[in-house]
């Protein structure tokens, strides 16, 4: 099964807290008691964003940490490969893979083609878009035949 940590997931909710902060900065105490999250969770994935430049942080009394960019410039990509490392769904899918059976391999094309299909849906897919519960459902393409991601009340808690 293809599925994001719990660290991942985690952190995709602090930045969702940061996005709709956005007026000031928010304390890691802050942003946990808001989330949920247990605050030494919070101050490492502030600690792991802030390396990937998603959040910025600033020192001192009034100090706190927000987003680098726009909620829009920020995608699923970004906060997956910070977190989690670039998606590779197979060996062969890394950027240093290195497989003993690469040479005599017939399915390993398809799934690096797999591979970049799904990083370019996770491209498509901004912060701003996490946060927005009610925006439009995206349509993707498999095998060049469109997908709708159907949504229902059950989907949306109601």
């Amino acid at each position: 099964m293809l599925r994001i940590s719990r660290l991942t997931d985690y952190g995709t909710v602090v930045l969702a807290h940061l996005a709709t902060h956005q007026a000031g900065v928010c304390s890691a105490a802050g942003v946990a008691q808001a989330t949920g999250i247990a605050p030494p969770t919070v101050s490492k994935l502030l600690k792991l964003l802030a390396r990937a430049e998603l959040v910025s942080s600033t020192r001192g009394a009034n100090g706190g940490y927000r987003l680098s960019r726009p909620p829009q410039a920020v995608t699923a990509a970004d906060i997956i490969d910070a977190l989690d490392g670039p998606v590779s769904i197979t060996e062969c899918s890394t950027a240093e893979g290195d497989c003993e059976h690469e040479g005599v391999c017939t399915v390993g094309n398809a799934w690096q083609r797999i591979n970049v299909a799904i990083r370019r849906a996770l491209q498509d897919v901004t912060l701003n878009d996490l946060v927005v519960a009610d925006g439009p459902v995206p349509t993707f393409r498999f095998a060049g035949v469109p997908i709708a991601v159907e949504t229902t009340a059950e989907n949306h808690g109601n």
